[in-house]
């Protein structure tokens, strides 16, 4: 709904757009078509202009240069008629054959209002006499009777304001009319689009504008649910499989064990034959901690495996399990150092002790695993505003860039193709990853400023 809200508003923001720039657009319009008549000046002011530059010679009248200029730039004629007799005076040369050379009282009263024999004519007053300048025919409308109620005049102001907000008021409400209805239909849309990105079941009823768009969501919906209920049985019945072959190898494996352990002790046997025997007892002690990673790597897959929360300093539980590992390091091939300052507080997490401390225990054997001729194992805990984080690094071999990328990005270890052989077969640093990812946190890897391998786990705190 808060998208269906947020589209709404951007209707509505549209709207007040269209209504604002629609006028704007309309003054640069109407300004660009009548910008071009601007230059053509005021008749009347033509005709001023004609009164003011004619002076009386002894031969009669002469019009200033500049003011004929303008008269034939604007492809004007002018003339002078003597108010006495009302004859025309004086003209221009290019006055039209078909203008009379004579006027009445009553025909220059007409061509102040209009036209003389359809020529556009405009007065302006030159003593008592009357200049009339003429412009070509239908280049000018005049309005012949000019009058207008004042009543009108006063009141024209406001309605055209009113009928102005009236205009805008009517569109608002079809616009709000058409965008309501649009948005019945857009709404569900949008909501089952938001079930369905959630993995949820969406279902819209087919009416309105998008019932064809309600139905494919629909028809969308139905095909994912149907492929999750295929993948959580597979899920299940590959999780189930897994959980039975660890159980059916671990009774034959500890007869393996047991077997092997008492040949290696046994007197009866040549030097050699007892190491095979340890060999044996060392590989299925391999074997049988495989099939625990298997197992929970499974269970933690799949929430199967109980989280047995509760509130734990990371800093104690850190330094225990390295009291831990310190003591079956009986070669001192490992040693330690807890890089942890003194000052920091204990760092309390809610989470499982154990599966805490089997994250710690995978990272601090992948060091030993992958440096058999030894290496220094560092543990530092720290702690941030809201999170606190382990990090176990050491010195040795280390890691390069390929192997790294292989890393963050290998095929999923459940996950099964045609290179069986090249898929990832070690679940330690899976198992740190998943364990971290169950108490919300997330785990890195990457290279040690010691020079080898590093690994950091970060939990949130507890509240």
């Amino acid at each position: 709904m808060k998208n269906a809200l947020k589209l709404l508003r951007r209707l509505v923001v549209g709207m007040f757009l269209v209504c604002l720039l629609l006028p704007v657009l309309d003054l640069i319009i109407l300004f660009s078509f009548t910008v071009k008549y601007a230059g053509n000046g005021s008749p009347y002011t033509m005709a001023e202009e004609v009164a003011a530059g004619l002076s009386e010679t002894e031969g009669g009248y002469a019009l200033a240069p500049q003011v004929q200029e303008s008269i034939k730039k604007a492809g004007a004629w002018a003339m002078l008629i003597q108010s006495g007799t009302g004859q025309v005076v004086w003209h221009t040369e290019d006055l039209p054959a078909e203008i009379p050379l004579s006027y009445s009282a009553s025909d220059i009263a007409s061509l102040t209002r209009g036209y003389v024999q359809d020529y556009p004519t405009f007065p302006a007053s030159r003593g008592g006499d009357v200049v009339v300048a003429g412009y070509p025919k239908e280049s000018f409308w005049k309005h012949m009777y000019p009058s207008w109620d004042r009543g009108l005049i006063e009141i024209l102001p406001p309605l055209a304001v009113a009928i102005i907000l009236a205009d805008i008021g009517v569109v608002i409400l079809i616009y709000l009319v058409t965008d309501m209805k649009l948005l019945k239909s857009v709404g569900p849309i949008v909501d089952g689009i938001e079930k369905l990105s959630k993995g949820r079941t969406a279902y819209i009823r087919k009416k309105g504008l998008l019932s064809e768009i309600a139905q494919s969501v629909n028809k969308t919906s139905e095909i994912l649910q149907a492929k999750n209920r295929d993948l959580r049985k597979k899920e299940t019945a590959r999780a189930n499989w897994i959980a039975g072959v660890s159980h059916d190898i671990r009774t034959p494996l500890s007869m393996v064990m047991g077997y092997a352990a008492q040949l290696a002790d046994s007197p009866h046997l040549s030097g050699e034959e007892r190491k095979k025997a340890q060999v044996i007892c060392s590989q299925s002690q391999r074997m049988k901690n495989l099939i625990n990673d298997l197992n929970l790597a499974s269970k933690l897959e799949y929430n199967m495996q109980p989280v047995d929360r509760e509130s734990v300093s990371l800093v104690s539980l850190m330094r225990k399990t390295v009291v831990d590992f310190l003591n079956m390091d009986a070669e001192g091939k490992y040693p330690m150092e807890w890089l942890t300052r003194e000052d920091v507080p204990a760092c309390f997490v809610y989470a499982d002790a154990a599966l805490l401390s089997r994250a710690a225990g995978n990272l601090i054997q992948n060091s030993m695993n992958h440096n058999p001729e030894g290496c220094t194992i560092y543990v530092t805990v720290e702690q941030q505003e809201k999170t606190c984080s382990v990090t176990i690094e050491d010195d040795g071999a280390g890691v390069t860039e390929e192997k790294l990328e292989e890393l963050n990005n290998a095929p999923h270890y459940m996950m099964c193709d045609e290179n069986v052989i090249g898929q990832r077969h070690g679940l330690g640093l899976l198992i740190v990853r998943q364990i971290a990812q169950v108490h919300g946190g997330r785990m890195d890897i990457g290279h040690s400023a010691k020079g080898g391998f590093a690994a950091r786990v970060e939990l949130p705190l507890k509240d």
